[in-house]
């Protein structure tokens, strides 16, 4: 006892219910002892409500302590507490209550299969016989003792110590009386280190206000949704042959009112109708998991499972969610898992031990990003990260993640010297953990989420990225095509002269386009840190760079692959972005950025009217070449084929009108223009380039031919049949 009492004094006790709440005495008593530090006097009451008060222990200040006849205790009793300036008030004995967390529970965690991690961690508003309160439980087994502290006990971590739970380094404790809205985070001695650190909740699902870190109690009950039917559609539905086009927003950028954030209400009042309008199916957010620097994007997480308090609550998240469905827009978020800044307030060292971390840098630390790096084959972080993408999906109703800097996870030499990094245990470079996890990750998700979609940021060859895991893959859905986005934006930036000469650049992709399930991303990396706007890395005059523009987006949207577009390019944004200012909606004054607003209106829309834009995005008799060799005069003619309908589009990259241009064809008859990017609605030059009807002359292998007046710097699609 003597040591129990010095360890409530120093304030490292492991198991305070050893000392606290009630134990029996003999047969007929028990003995109440409650430690209250910032008390004068604690008094409880006798079987007829009258105050008993309790006595000061005199080797232990602060525990008070009274022996009661059995009969007369309740389960839970209750204690008047009086401070030193008088005032007084009632709590329940926290320590009364047997553990909340189950021995499943622990069990899953610890086995690291425990896919609602967020119902047994962090904080819940519980009722518990009756009382209703919050139980904390945090994952912290270097600790040698963990206190809660909140707004509900001045931050004094001397008052709420809790207890681990056997082995598995979970620590517990159920608080009466604490509620939606309080305040919270964990008190943590290291037992390790010997220090005291205050750390927030790893699955805190609501936070302060940055620069402030604390927890909030989240609501007790969840949002009532109101997509049912969309859900159920979702899980229905054959996403590789429907058409896929995203919208990708940052949402502290897209606008703003009065040069301050607008909420997820107002974001859901102007944003739903502007992406409906422009056709896009689906809006991509950049990471709204919480984060304490603005200037990350969001990319440097420490609240995996809270929508960011910049735009409101939880609830407002989930109307915003609510509405996007209810307008026909899937929501997908982009999800960091391969790596989390060093805030001394969140997951780094967070029980005084590399807990999610590697503790060697070499494995632990990423060098580019002064990141540290998930230990991915540790049970208990891989249940983590995966909980958390589970929650985003089922209890957000998110309908997919895009996963961050995978190829950082895959190569353990990702961006290092050839010193700086350990082998796998073959010797090799591979990340066999990192590749387990990403299996187990998606398969998960997947499996339990029909018609959800998990797309890779993957810049590398690595192979079978989205095929599945029982076939070697990683079992990503689609994988970024950064091959293709990188040598397009390369050739577009070439001047016209220049193009015949890298003609290669345009052709090369079809020959791995099948090879993964690709989306083609026009992103925000590529309109930052100095790489210039869209329109700004187009060559030539005004005239010429939004011809180019027009060309570039027609090109996305007719080769193979699912279509990504961040926010501002659909209309030709001059500046480069910066999380710091909204969107350059000014620039809708002009006619050419009208112009290419109107231009991404019609491709979205032909796009999903099209079956043969969609239909075999995958498959490569989706796509067929009739002519990619015609570098001399920069042009590229191409059939997309859907199950009953092709389409035909010829390109011409040049500012050059090429007049009664042959391209061959499979039937004679009349063709259709379905688009041409040199209209005037999009702020081209008007130029006509009606097709003559096809005849039976032979022309690129095909038993026909047409002519047609290919403007410069155009795309031209083309239907069989029509006037």
């Amino acid at each position: 006892m003597e040591n129990d009492l010095q360890a409530l004094i120093d304030v490292r006790h492991h198991d305070p219910h050893r000392v606290l709440g009630v134990h029996g005495s003999d047969a007929d008593n028990v003995r109440l002892r409650t430690f209250q530090p910032h008390a004068s006097q604690v008094d409880t009451c006798d079987r007829d409500g009258e105050p008993v008060g309790l006595t000061a222990h005199p080797d232990c200040p602060g525990l008070f302590e009274v022996t009661l006849p059995r009969r007369w205790v309740p389960a839970h009793p209750e204690y008047r507490v009086t401070l030193p300036d008088g005032y007084a008030y009632w709590m329940v004995d926290p320590y009364s209550f047997l553990p909340t967390v189950g021995e499943l529970d622990l069990h899953l965690f610890a086995e690291g299969r425990h896919l609602q991690l967020w119902q047994m961690l962090g904080a819940q508003v519980l009722s518990v016989d009756g009382i209703v309160g919050t139980r904390f439980a945090v994952w912290a087994p270097n600790a040698a003792r963990v206190s809660v502290v909140g707004s509900f006990n001045d931050w004094d971590g001397r008052r709420h110590p809790m207890r681990v739970l056997g082995d598995s380094g979970v620590w517990e404790l159920f608080v009466p009386g604490v509620n939606v809205g309080d305040l919270y985070k964990y008190e943590i001695h290291s037992r390790l280190t010997g220090e005291t650190r205050l750390r927030t909740d790893p699955v805190g699902r609501r936070f302060e206000m940055r620069p402030d870190t604390a927890a909030i109690v989240p609501e007790f009950q969840g949002h009532d949704w109101q997509d049912h039917d969309w859900i159920a559609r979702r899980e229905q539905w054959q996403w590789d042959q429907a058409p896929i086009s995203i919208y990708e927003v940052h949402l502290g950028s897209w606008q703003r009112g009065d040069d301050a954030f607008l909420g997820y209400d107002e974001l859901a009042d102007r944003l739903i109708p502007y992406v409906r309008d422009r056709g896009f199916t689906h809006v991509e957010l950049l990471p709204v998991t919480e984060h304490p620097f603005d200037g990350s994007w969001g990319y440097q997480t420490t609240g995996y499972f809270a929508p960011t308090s910049r735009f409101g609550s939880p609830e407002a998240f989930c109307r915003l969610v609510d509405r996007c469905h209810a307008a026909g827009i899937g929501v997908i978020l982009d999800w960091v898992p391969a790596h989390f800044p060093r805030d001394e307030f969140a997951l780094a060292r967070f029980d005084g031990s590399a807990l999610y971390e590697h503790e060697d840098p070499r494995r632990g630390e990423h060098r580019d990003w002064g990141t540290l790096i998930f230990n991915f084959g540790r049970r208990e972080v891989e249940n983590f990260l995966i909980a958390s993408a589970q929650y985003w999906i089922e209890h957000l109703h998110l309908d997919g993640l895009r996963v961050d800097a995978v190829a950082s996870m895959l190569y353990l030499d990702y961006s290092r010297e050839a010193d700086d990094w350990l082998p796998n245990q073959h010797g090799g470079r591979e990340n066999l953990e990192a590749i387990a996890f990403l299996q187990r990750l998606n398969h998960t998700i997947l499996s339990r989420n029909p018609g959800t979609l998990m797309m890779a940021e993957e810049s590398t060859a690595w192979p079978m990225v989205s095929r599945p895991p029982d076939h070697g893959g990683l079992g990503f859905s689609i994988k970024w095509n950064m091959g293709w986005m990188n040598d397009s934006l390369a050739y577009f930036s070439e001047d016209p002269l220049h193009r015949p000469y890298h003609h290669n650049l345009l052709t090369f992709g079809l020959l791995y386009a099948f090879s993964e399930n690709f989306v083609l991303p026009l992103s925000h990396d590529e309109v930052v840190h100095g790489k210039r706007s869209l329109p700004d890395k187009m060559p030539g005059d005004e005239w010429q760079r939004f011809a180019n523009l027009r060309l570039l987006f027609a090109w996305q949207f007719t080769f193979p692959g699912k279509k990504l577009m961040f926010m501002g390019t659909e209309f030709g944004q001059g500046n480069e972005w910066s999380h710091e200012r909204e969107l350059d909606w000014w620039m809708l004054d002009y006619p050419l950025h009208r112009g290419i607003l109107t231009l991404v209106d019609q491709l979205n829309s032909r796009y999903r009217q099209e079956p043969a834009l969609h239909q075999r995005d995958f498959r490569p008799d989706g796509f067929e070449w009739i002519d990619c060799n015609d570098r001399s005069q920069s042009v590229i003619s191409f059939y997309r084929h859907g199950d009953d309908e092709s389409l035909v589009v010829v390109m011409n990259f040049t500012p050059v009108t090429r007049s009664d241009y042959r391209i061959g064809v499979p039937r004679t008859g009349r063709y259709q223009v379905l688009l041409n990017t040199d209209g005037e609605a999009f702020g081209g030059g008007g130029h006509d380039p009606s097709p003559t009807a096809a005849d039976d002359t032979p022309w690129h292998g095909q038993p026909a031919s047409l002519e047609l007046d290919l403007p410069g710097l155009s795309a031209v699609i083309l239907k069989h049949g029509g006037p």
